[in-house]
């Protein structure tokens, strides 16, 4: 028996997809604990994210955006399928693929990441936070304008002292350097979500979604990680204790195995 598990843990297709303002590079102590178990594992730049060459500024929608995802879906084989994991803004991402290629997705995991459900636009989670979270919050992050009079969006950039109060308290001061040198401006493209159908049953509700909960994130809150769950009816909750809004610095080895633990379950 062990032998078959073995085999069948090695088959695990792990897609991990960064937040807003971050890329490929915020998965470098996990993709190598995954590999290390024989799992494939493929972290991507979003349009205008990481080393990707687009500013952010000539990404029009969600969908412009989250197109390296797409594409890289749309290019599996026939019979393969991938566990896709969405960190923050990038459970949107996930969101968009589930909706256009439910089939070739094992599990989505939504990793204190926007959960959107099939009852409302895919915006209401957006507006819910934005509403929820005091303006003094954001500290000195910058928000600007941008896209056309008739189609206008915000851009975010996350400042450094946003990145160390509130999203990187708990993590390594070197990770929080590192994304003070990395991070680049990004946006939630909420005028444009707010346009959007809602997702459907047919393709983002039939596929298997698990949430893991950050329960000292000060950005997207455990209550408010919790009210998502509630909301759009997951039933596969795991929690990671002690970890901030980047588990993955701040608490790497136990995300790495919370993902393995999902992988066994669902690949």
């Amino acid at each position: 028996m062990a032998a078959t598990s073995e085999a069948q843990k090695a088959h695990a297709h792990f897609v991990l997809v960064h937040g807003a303002g971050h890329g490929a590079w915020c998965w470098y102590k996990i993709k190598p604990k995954l590999e290390s178990s024989g799992h494939k594992v493929t972290v991507l730049n979003l349009a205008g994210s990481g080393i990707n060459m687009k500013a952010i500024h000539d990404v029009h929608s969600l969908a412009d955006y989250s197109e390296p995802l797409l594409e890289l879906i749309a290019s599996l084989g026939p019979k393969e399928k991938v566990i896709l994991v969405g960190h923050s803004l990038g459970g949107m991402n996930l969101s968009l693929a589930m909706e256009r290629f439910p089939q070739k997705i094992s599990a989505a995991v939504f990793l204190t990441a926007f959960l959107p459900d099939t009852t409302h636009q895919p915006s209401y989670i957006m507006d819910e936070f934005m509403q929820k979270i005091p303006a003094d919050s954001w500290l000195d992050t910058q928000f600007e304008q941008f896209g056309s009079a008739k189609e206008p969006l915000t851009s975010i950039f996350f400042g450094p002292k946003c990145l160390q109060a509130k999203l990187y308290q708990l993590s390594p001061i070197e990770d929080l350097e590192l994304a003070k040198s990395l991070v680049r401006k990004s946006s939630l493209f909420r005028e444009e979500v707010a346009k959007m159908k809602n997702f459907s049953n047919e393709g983002y509700g039939s596929v298997t979604r698990v949430y893991v909960v950050c329960d000292k994130d000060l950005t997207i809150t455990e209550e408010f990680q919790r009210w998502m769950i509630a909301n759009s009816g997951v039933k596969n909750v795991v929690e990671i204790k002690g970890a901030d809004h980047m588990p993955m610095f701040s608490k790497p080895q136990e995300l790495s195995n919370a993902f393995l633990e999902i992988a066994q379950k669902y690949a």
